[in-house]
């Protein structure tokens, strides 16, 4: 097979080819999982990006975007030739079922250089830092003698005394604090979602939203068809023009975005009024 036609049932597969390739010199595409979210079908195509021949066999694997845009390879490459390639690509898709969430962020994990299977969006980082130092202060507590042991008991008998003769000054009926007052934390503002009903035959574009707000409109840079949706929001766009430095990875497949402090894109309608609102 030639490298033309190599390109060709890449192309008809839905795959794009990237600009670049960190780890080589061959051309790299990629596609969006069918099902999976923040998912990629990555192939290396084995064709050499500056001889423009092939130099080797086409490479099928899955990789994880993480919440930095970093990608992650969840799946152990496989090399096939090209008339078992549809069935690899398909082998690689439904292996992503079998590939471990994290239970915190529900992130896929991925085998780290160390060897360990960890997070994708390295979500231990977080609170990393809280439990490094509680075990510090634990060590810290088992040198001291017991003379500062009992000067610390008396500093915190003294301080709990001066907090209850204050707490005695304020009225019983004098309220300092708001009833019933609901606190939301950074992390559940984050959380918040928004979806628009996405229809197929629906002609769109895209924007750029940060922190919930629309930033950037690319109404005549970018250009798609809805040609496909599904009941959990999946949407699949055929792309007929992108003008701009918008990677084809980056481009929106689902009806709805979270708010967050993180760049993203949401699908804008063109061809009737549509506006995004709240999910509860």
């Amino acid at each position: 097979m030639t490298v033309v036609q190599r390109k060709a049932m890449l192309k008809a597969e839905g795959f794009f080819p990237h600009k670049k390739n960190a780890k080589g010199t061959s051309i790299i595409y990629s596609r969006k999982h069918p099902s999976a979210k923040f998912v990629r079908v990555v192939v290396d195509s084995g064709i050499d990006s500056k001889t423009n021949k092939i130099v080797g066999k086409v490479g099928v694997k899955l990789c994880f975007v993480n919440r930095t845009k970093s990608w992650r390879e969840i799946t152990t490459e496989i090399f096939t030739t090209n008339a078992a390639l549809d069935k690899t690509i398909k082998a690689q898709e439904a292996a992503e079922k079998f590939v471990k969430t994290c239970k915190h962020c529900k992130a896929k994990k991925f085998k780290a250089k160390s060897g360990n299977v960890v997070c994708a969006n390295a979500c231990w980082t977080n609170w990393g830092g809280k439990k490094k130092a509680a075990n510090t202060t634990k060590k810290t507590a088992q040198n001291i003698g017991p003379r500062e042991l009992r000067d610390q008991a008396r500093q915190k008998k003294s301080a709990t005394t001066q907090k209850k003769k204050s707490q005695r000054v304020t009225p019983k009926r004098q309220r300092t604090y708001p009833l019933n007052k609901r606190v939301e934390n950074s992390s559940q503002k984050k959380a918040q979602k928004f979806a628009a009903e996405i229809l197929p035959g629906d002609l769109v574009t895209i924007q750029e939203i940060i922190a919930g707000k629309m930033t950037q409109d690319f109404t005549g840079s970018v250009l798609g068809i809805v040609q496909e949706t599904q009941d959990h929001g999946y949407v699949k766009v055929h792309w007929s023009a992108n003008t701009t430095e918008v990677e084809d990875y980056m481009l929106p497949s689902s009806n709805c975005y979270y708010m967050g402090n993180a760049i993203d894109y949401r699908l804008k309608v063109l061809s009737r009024p549509v506006e995004y609102a709240k999910v509860r």
